[in-house]
Formats: C-alpha cells, structure tokens, sequence
C-alpha cells in the first residue's frame, strides 16, 4: 500500500474522528445542516469539525456513511506515533459501522474538516465500538 493510500485509510479511519466517547457530540463540531434523506428513513448531516492541536480523536463509528473534505493543512499523529500530514482539499469516504479514530493532531494548526454524514434516523451520529 503505497503511503498515500495508507494515509487516506488511516485518516478516514480518524475522520470526524471528530467526537467523545459513547455516542456524545464533540465540542469542536458545529453543524450546519440537517434534513431527511428522501425516501429512507435516513438523515444527512453537514458539519465543520475544528480539532485543536493536542486532542487526541477517539474511537467510534457511525451508523451510516461519512465523507470528510480537509479545509486545511493539519498534522497528525497516528496510533503507531508516526506523524503524518493531513493536506487541504484530501477526501474520503468511512463506510457504516466502521471503526476509526485514535489519532491525535500535532503541529500548530488544527484538523478542519467539512464533514457530511449519512445516517440512520434517530440513532446517535457517533458510536463507541465494543
């Protein structure tokens, strides 16, 4: 897996990567829209994350899709404490149920992500695995 690709999968594995523990909302998450995806009983949430250089992203998983866009230039540091630069304008997409997270941003910049999620109606946009 060439380091590119190593990134995108370790980062979605951290992407919105943006929550606490046990399914509680994260304090640096501000969303901006919601609504109904037609025809499912689904939602689609828009988001801007903000992670502040120190915070360490928990592990979690989402009932539905997430699609994150970096607005800009973070590092960050990966569960093995190699450190990684996360670029403006990367994206990618986490798949349902996935564990991800476990990655703390370093540097003097903190991880921005427009995040847009796809998610079961009435569960908690994030999860704490098992």
């Amino acid at each position: 897996m060439s380091n590119s690709a190593r990134l995108f999968a370790v980062f979605a594995s951290s992407a919105a990567l943006i929550c606490a523990a046990h399914a509680q909302d994260y304090v640096g998450r501000k969303e901006l829209k919601r609504a109904d995806l037609t025809g499912t009983n689904m939602e689609v949430i828009v988001s801007i994350s903000e992670t502040k250089p120190g915070d360490t992203l928990p592990r979690h998983f989402h009932n539905g899709e997430e699609a994150f866009y970096a607005l800009d230039d973070a590092i960050i540091e990966l569960p093995d404490g190699k450190q990684t630069t996360v670029k403006a304008g990367s994206a990618n997409i986490t798949v349902r149920d996935v564990p991800h997270g476990g990655v703390k941003v370093v540097g003097d910049k903190p991880l921005k992500l427009l995040t847009v999620h796809v998610v079961d109606k009435g569960k908690p946009l994030y999860d704490t695995p098992k």
